[in-house]
This record gives C-alpha cells, structure tokens and sequence, in this order.
C-alpha cells in the first residue's frame, strides 16, 4: 500500500505533501482564491498524475517495442461540466513513427493506470486517527 501524508498549518492554503519514500511537493490556491501560489491547485496534482502516468505508460510501451519515439509531450485541459469534470488531453510523438504506431500509442495512453483509476468508480473512506 502506498502512503501520502499532507500537512496544513494556519498559512493559507500551503499544504506540504510528503510521500512515504520521502518526496515532497507542495499544493497551494493562487492569490485570487486566498493562496499564496507557493504550489499546484490540487485540481492540477490530479491532471499532472494523469499526464505523468500516460507519459511513463507510452514510454514504457514504445521502449518495449523498441519504437524511436524519442520524445512525448501531453498538455491536460480540465472543465466542471454539469455533474463531471472533462479532462482533455492532447499528446505530440516525435520521432519517426507511421500512422499506425501514433494510433497505438494515442489508444495505448487511455490505458495508464491513474486515468483508469479516475475513470472508474472510486471510493474513498475516511476515519479519525487516535
């Protein structure tokens, strides 16, 4: 099981956010919503989990396939929508690839295990600690 832990004092909104390997990153509210900007929104944590996950995922697969994708960009846009939020993502391969390894990899990068954790039904249960 993983763990992440955040922390949040009285300075809005900085949360420092530590991983149980010791990374730590820091989230926060732009000025205009209280924050002092120090950090990404946590809406942009997720779209970056998202992209970071299709990126590693495609660069796994072409490695595999010894394919000379040498490089991959993702942007990720992000709207509420009614009930749901829609997240739009729009990827570059370079490198010497033909119409049906750019179609494979586009197919292959829904299939990241973060887009498919948000794309399914999630549950998330809460409990105080002692």
């Amino acid at each position: 099981m993983n763990t992440v832990h955040a922390s949040i004092t009285r300075e809005k909104y900085k949360t420092t956010i530590v991983t149980d390997n010791k990374h730590t990153l820091v989230a926060d509210e732009p000025i205009t919503a209280g924050g002092e900007n120090l950090g990404m929104t946590p809406g942009q944590l997720l779209a970056s989990s998202i992209i970071s996950c299709t990126a590693i995922t495609l660069r796994m697969y072409a490695d595999r396939k010894e394919w000379p994708l040498e490089k991959i960009d993702i942007s990720i846009t992000y709207e509420k929508k009614e009930d749901k939020t829609v997240f739009y993502k729009k990827l570059t391969f370079h490198g010497n690839l033909d119409d049906k390894q750019r179609g494979r990899l586009l197919a292959i990068g829904k299939r990241c295990p973060i887009e498919r954790i948000v794309t399914s039904e999630v549950e998330v249960v809460s409990s105080l600690n002692d």
